[in-house]
């Protein structure tokens, strides 16, 4: 089965967001607007309790077959008692399966907290609920009200700084990203067609996965991929691993400073979200200082819809302001960045995932 095959069309995709979003709705009309809210209120517990049976390797400890809590509670080093009371709240939720003869054992939604599922949720049950995150997200209110990030103020250094003095959660974060990227990479690929560009950058690509993905939707086209030495230290395995290890330069550096020149697309996924716009703006003009007059430099973002819709990338928002001072954009706000850093948006494509690939010429 191809890579796009597996990907659903984009206008079934957005049928599917629409009907869970009325079907939620339903659901919140039929409960007592207080109790609702309530509920919502109390969606912290369920995520901290997922935090804490990846932290404890819950999952792993099923992975070879049904367990009684006695036996559960031995192989992760817990009180029996307490975890009994853990796995019944989280079995509540669907997370995990109470046998009937008593034991414990895993269905889909646990089976991503494995260590080795095929897209595994374990690092990023265990980044986002680490005391780290959740403390700035108790500061979300100095953030809203001064529209600044609140890890400088808190940590005495923004947050790729703090990550690299702090290299477990470093290692959680990358490994979080890299779950992101198995998430999304296909949809991408299925969403945008790569093949007429003989070379492809993908600027700040980190360990290569999307590359990869586009390299392998794109047989003819050779790579560039280009990050921070300690980022793509660890590439070369990535990239050999997806079989395009030979068709792959990995060029070292900071898309501060300057970004390789010589490419027909230039890629640049989640990368101008992580910036305020001044930030953003100086790596849109080195990208502009790098492309051809032909080259096209394709974003890949959360871009906010104008509907009143739940949509991930609002949430996301939130989250690169918080920690970075930062903004995900509504295509309006992409065409006035890229217009005043000497490129014309042309397009922007939607995926079945929430990303879009915002697609731009130089001016």
């Amino acid at each position: 089965m191809s890579m796009s095959a597996r990907v659903p069309p984009v206008k079934l995709a957005r049928a599917v967001e629409w009907t869970r979003h009325h079907l939620y709705g339903l659901n919140q009309r039929l409960t007592p607007a207080p109790a609702a809210v309530f509920e919502m209120i109390l969606a912290g517990w369920t995520s901290q309790a997922i935090t804490v049976a990846a932290d404890l390797g819950v999952a792993d400890a099923l992975s070879e077959g049904p367990l009684s809590i006695e036996q559960l509670a031995a192989r992760v080093d817990a009180d029996a008692d307490a975890l009994r009371r853990l796995m019944r709240a989280l079995v509540g939720r669907n997370i995990f399966r109470h046998r009937r003869d008593g034991r414990y054992e895993l269905n889909a939604l646990a089976d991503t907290l494995r260590r080795d599922a095929p897209v595994s949720m374990r690092s990023a049950a265990r980044f986002y609920g680490s005391h780290e995150q959740r403390e700035r997200w108790t500061l979300l209110i100095d953030s809203i009200r001064t529209g600044d990030g609140v890890v400088a103020a808190l940590r005495g250094k923004e947050s790729f700084d703090y990550f690299a003095k702090n290299p477990e959660l470093a290692q959680l974060f990358n490994a979080t990203m890299t779950t992101v990227s198995k998430l999304t990479d296909a949809t991408v690929v299925a969403g945008y067609d790569f093949s007429p560009f003989p070379t492809i950058v993908d600027v700040g690509g980190g360990h290569g996965p999307l590359l990869a993905a586009v390299l392998a939707s794109a047989p003819a086209s050779r790579g560039i991929l280009y990050d921070l030495p300690s980022v793509v230290a660890d590439a070369p395995e990535v990239l050999r691993g997806r079989g395009v290890a030979d068709r792959v330069l990995v060029a070292k550096g900071s898309f501060f400073d300057c970004v390789p020149a010589g490419g027909d697309a230039y890629v640049l996924k989640n990368i101008v979200h992580d910036w305020p716009d001044d930030k953003a703006a100086q790596i849109l003009r080195n990208v502009r200082a790098a492309v051809g007059p032909r080259a096209k430099v394709l974003l890949v973002e959360f871009v906010i819809p104008d509907h009143d819709r739940d949509f991930p990338g609002k949430w996301v928002d939130l989250e690169m302001l918080l920690n970075l001072g930062a903004r995900e954009r509504t295509a309006a706000e992409y065409r006035k960045l890229l217009g005043e850093t000497g490129f014309r948006l042309t397009r922007v494509v939607p995926t079945a995932s929430p990303l879009s690939v915002v697609e731009a010429i130089p001016a």
